[in-house]
């Protein structure tokens, strides 16, 4: 039966979205204006997310920092590109208590001047590199139109900042992040993605390039998802971060940045939910298996806590929903919030020496007996509904991935379905513009072993220099 708190995702999809949010209670809206309460589920979710994506940053030699809230506008502006950027979305300190300050201090919207004005304190060698930090914290960016997760003024996230000797190492750097990232969100989120490179147009500020994450949600609307930049020696000679080299020359580091924030979550709810609320892949899940006990008597009590303590000891996260609420309500609880696996243990069933697993993605019920390995069942479960989520995910992203040789041919789809949509392009920003008039159509990312649909571009015609990636974007 369909959750009545619920709209269909097919009739109006941003209401269905903020619908699974509340209803999942995932976040709520406050007083804040622009920003949100991060309610347990939503932040626990987020706390599964760190955890894994911090261990994959520490396995490849990534450390964490913490730089300051407060930036000062005469350390914003040095590198001159970054602040242009992002001046329409900084928030400005200018009275500390009742006093004035003699300069305004920006809220961080971004820390590459933070950790630059940082590095050329402390690299003086080349023996001093390659520092490879990163950091968990909160931005803002005084955005217009907001929507929890996907677009907030202030939001959670990951910035890593690194500093090499080469540009070679650096190159490797921001690839390797992208790696990272694409590895994540197939592996863990069982979301499947597409990488390349922004054009200059849709690259991050002071950026000598950008490589890119993306992915494409239910209805066909696409989210940058994490990105990776390589920024050469812009950073460095504005904020002087050199070294003596091995030759005992002076020169200027390599650096780079690469993040993902709480947009993930967004995506994973988009991806993934249905009508009834949240799914979550168990990968990724805080609580993979909840316990329902359908009475609350001693003998399915102490049978739930029996299964409790052997998924337990088999690394499953699991709880037991002990609360006074009907069998029903449980039920329903555990399948807004998304919890992958539900086991149902009743009085009856356990005359019979079985319970049931339900599914949260198929809803498909399975007797198992209270003979076999659990934890074993269990495990093979949670497998099989980690491939199959990505499987349909990867089926319904093909279906929604579309080939235009001309610009009628990109209305016309575009009007019927949104989408990717592979093109060539000549590398003229007056045509990427052209395409953004069919419905806000951007350029998603550049695919730099795509091969040639054609040899010409979509938008006027003339020769063809890139494989384009195009898609409506949240």
């Amino acid at each position: 039966m369909k959750n009545k708190a619920i709209m269909s995702r097919d009739i109006d999809f941003a209401k269905w979205y903020t619908d699974v949010v509340k209803a999942a209670h995932l976040a709520d809206y406050s007083n804040v204006k622009g920003c949100i309460v991060f309610e347990p589920r939503g932040y626990a979710l987020w706390e599964k997310m760190q955890q894994v994506l911090d261990e994959m940053f520490k396995k490849t030699g990534h450390q964490n920092v913490y730089m300051p809230l407060l930036i000062p506008e005469n350390l914003l502006e040095k590198e001159g590109e970054l602040i242009q950027g992002f001046s329409p979305e900084v928030a400005w300190v200018t009275k500390g208590g009742e006093k004035d300050l003699e300069e305004r201090l920006c809220i961080r919207p971004t820390s590459e001047t933070l950790f630059s004005d940082y590095y050329s304190n402390v690299v003086k060698s080349y023996r001093d590199l390659p520092l490879k930090y990163n950091q968990w914290c909160s931005v803002m960016r005084w955005e217009k139109e907001t929507r929890p997760f996907l677009r907030s003024r202030e939001f959670l996230w990951q910035e890593g900042h690194t500093v090499h000797e080469t540009q070679e190492e650096a190159e490797n750097e921001t690839k390797q992040m992208l790696n990272i990232y694409r590895t994540f969100f197939e592996d863990y989120l069982a979301i499947p993605v597409i990488t390349g490179k922004k054009t200059e147009k849709e690259k991050f500020s002071g950026a000598e390039y950008t490589l890119t994450i993306e992915a494409m949600m239910y209805n066909g609307i696409t989210l940058q998802s994490a990105t990776s930049h390589y920024f050469g020696q812009k950073f460095s000679k504005a904020y002087d971060i050199s070294f003596k080299d091995r030759n005992n020359q002076l020169s200027y580091c390599y650096q780079t940045s690469w993040g993902s924030s709480t947009r993930m979550i967004g995506a994973l709810i988009m991806v993934h939910s249905d009508d009834n609320g949240l799914v979550l892949p168990p990968k990724i899940a805080p609580v993979q298996v909840c316990i329902v006990p359908i009475q609350m008597t001693e003998k399915v009590l102490d049978e739930g806590e029996k299964i409790k303590k052997k998924l337990e000891e088999a690394g499953i996260t699991v709880t037991i929903d002990k609360t006074d609420k009907s069998a029903g309500f449980k039920f329903s609880e555990a399948e807004v919030s998304g919890v992958p696996i539900r086991i149902e243990v009743g009085e009856r069933d356990l005359e019979q020496d079985k319970i049931v697993l339900v599914r949260r993605d198929t809803g498909v019920k399975k007797e198992v007996s209270l003979d076999e390995n659990i934890e074993k069942v269990i495990q093979n479960e949670m497998e099989c509904m980690q491939q199959e989520m990505f499987n349909r995910a990867k089926k319904r992203t093909d279906s929604f991935t579309f080939t235009c040789h001309h610009l009628d041919e990109v209305r016309n789809q575009i009007e019927k379905q949104p989408g990717f949509i592979h093109a060539m392009w000549c590398g003229d920003e007056a045509c990427e513009l052209k395409m953004k008039e069919i419905n806000g159509l951007k350029s998603r990312c550049i695919l730099e072993d795509g091969e040639k649909i054609d040899e010409k571009c979509v938008v006027c015609g003339g020769k063809a220099k890139h494989h384009v990636v195009w898609g409506i974007q949240y």
